[in-house]
């Protein structure tokens, strides 16, 4: 007879795999709406494991300030209808929008800040292994 405590990890497994799903089917969905506002160089990082703020990370560019904001702007009412909470920053200036969605993160960029902030380099890297001691 299982213990209290192995039905109890039992069952955060089961979540954890509910939610991922949840994640991955969101993500599906941001993916398309981003391209439906002619986002450009979307790009996915899947970060599960390297951080605990989410499980993924899009970065899209818009090709002006305004089309940054039409983007976000976007992306937050197709969030809204589909009964999602989020949380958006970055709108009054329109360079770098970032919604987060608490699973997945947006981020929209004007191409030169994007470029000058790259994340997609730091976010793609291998987290590095535990140093050996000597």
């Amino acid at each position: 007879m299982p213990s209290a405590l192995e039905g109890a990890r039992k069952s955060t497994l089961t979540v954890e795999r509910v939610s991922r799903h949840a994640s991955d089917a969101l993500l599906t969905q941001v993916q398309a709406w981003l391209d439906e506002a002619k986002a450009e160089k979307v790009v996915t990082i899947d970060i599960r494991g390297k951080s605990t703020i989410g499980d993924y990370m899009l970065v899209a560019s818009g090709r002006s300030d305004r089309h940054v904001g039409a983007i976000a702007e976007q992306i937050q009412h197709k969030l809204k209808d589909e009964g999602y909470v989020s949380r958006i920053e970055g709108q009054p200036q329109c360079d770098w929008v970032l919604i987060d969605m608490g699973d997945i993160i947006v981020h929209v960029f004007r191409p030169e800040v994007r470029e000058f902030y790259n994340l997609e380099k730091m976010w793609s890297a291998e987290r590095p292994s535990d140093p050996v001691t000597h």
